[in-house]
């Protein structure tokens, strides 16, 4: 039986927590929070003996085995390292991955160096359309792949989500390097982090497939992800009603094809029982750090493009955000504070 702590007492930390309870194989026995009407509340509906105010007085006090970190990015790092340092087993964190690239990689060598599984929330990849449009994809039903194409609000909320989905569709082949701009017109900002009010983010892979995401005011239209290939397109999240169509080069319209699986099942579920399968096979998660890491670097390489203006060939050299850089020095964004 796994022994579980989770960092945060929100809607994810929740969301975590309805994760191992549908697992025969874990067990939450603490949790924290710094508010404490949050920490109660996630205690009463989970059924949990412990609480904490301090993630680090859970970490010192509980032999845990697997940790969910619920927190905001800029929180990510030093929570993984410590929660490393403690010999935990496995880390299941939420995305996007932190700030700059700097923390990013540190966190998976950090994870490296201490032997700890550590998987970041991209669950969009268990997801039924998802699924059934990369299965198509390898039956060949449009042919070799040309390109992906994405469209969200912003490279790294949102982005970190379709920039994983490009390489779920592709192999999570390496890329050869990226080419991007962006628009920092508004104040725009989540979990803390300041964001693009629309970019740009041209890709090549090393084995010839090329990618675009579009965000925000520069967004595509139409789909959420569209996959070209050499015979037909899928598209995947065309509306409420149609969660992912294909277009054969040889018919006369769009077909809907069944999907793999359900589309309402809570995915986050299906990615902390992934997490626990591969503890007890020993087998790489479907979300393992390594994989986060290729899509986030998509993120901040965009960025730096943009600052450079240049082609960025990866990997990428430098260790901040040059969106976050830039606004705080003035280029960009009228001068405005992350």
């Amino acid at each position: 039986m796994y022994k579980v702590g989770i960092i945060g007492c929100g809607g994810r930390g929740k969301a975590h927590a309805r994760g191992y309870q549908a697992s025969d194989d874990a067990e939450i026995i603490a949790c924290v929070d710094p508010v404490s009407e949050a920490r109660w509340d996630f205690q009463t509906e989970f059924d949990i003996e412990r609480t904490y105010k301090d993630f680090r007085d859970m970490l010192e006090n509980e032999q845990l085995d697997i940790v969910s970190i619920c927190t905001w990015p800029e929180y990510h790092a030093d929570m993984v390292l410590a929660s490393a340092g403690k010999k935990v087993k496995a880390i299941h964190c939420e995305k996007p991955m932190a700030p700059t690239w700097g923390a990013s990689k540190t966190i998976i060598q950090t994870c490296v160096d201490h032997k700890v599984k550590i998987t970041f929330c991209h669950q969009r990849r268990f997801g039924a359309s998802f699924r059934t449009a990369k299965r198509l994809l390898k039956e060949g039903a449009i042919g070799d792949l040309i390109r992906v194409e994405g469209s969200c609000s912003n490279l790294f909320d949102w982005g970190t989500h379709w920039f994983d989905m490009f390489f779920f569709y592709n192999d999570d082949t390496p890329v050869d390097w990226v080419m991007g701009q962006i628009d920092a017109s508004e104040d725009l900002s989540v979990f803390g982090v300041s964001l693009d009010a629309g970019g740009l983010s041209w890709i090549r892979w090393k084995n010839g497939v090329e990618g675009l995401l579009a965000t925000g005011n520069t967004s595509l239209q139409h789909a959420a992800n569209r996959l070209i290939g050499t015979e037909g397109l899928i598209e995947v999240g065309v509306s409420e009603e149609i969660p992912l169509r294909i277009l054969r080069h040889d018919a006369y319209g769009w077909e809907i094809p069944p999907l793999d699986g359900h589309e309402e099942e809570d995915l986050t579920i299906l990615t902390v029982l992934d997490l626990i399968d591969a503890l007890k096979t020993g087998r790489e998660p479907e979300l393992d750090g390594r994989k986060a890491l290729q899509a986030t670097e998509l993120i901040f390489a965009t960025y730096e493009s943009s600052r450079r203006r240049a082609r960025i060939n990866l990997p990428l050299d430098v260790d901040d955000s040059a969106l976050l850089t830039m606004l705080a020095e003035g280029e960009i964004g009228g001068g405005r504070k992350r």
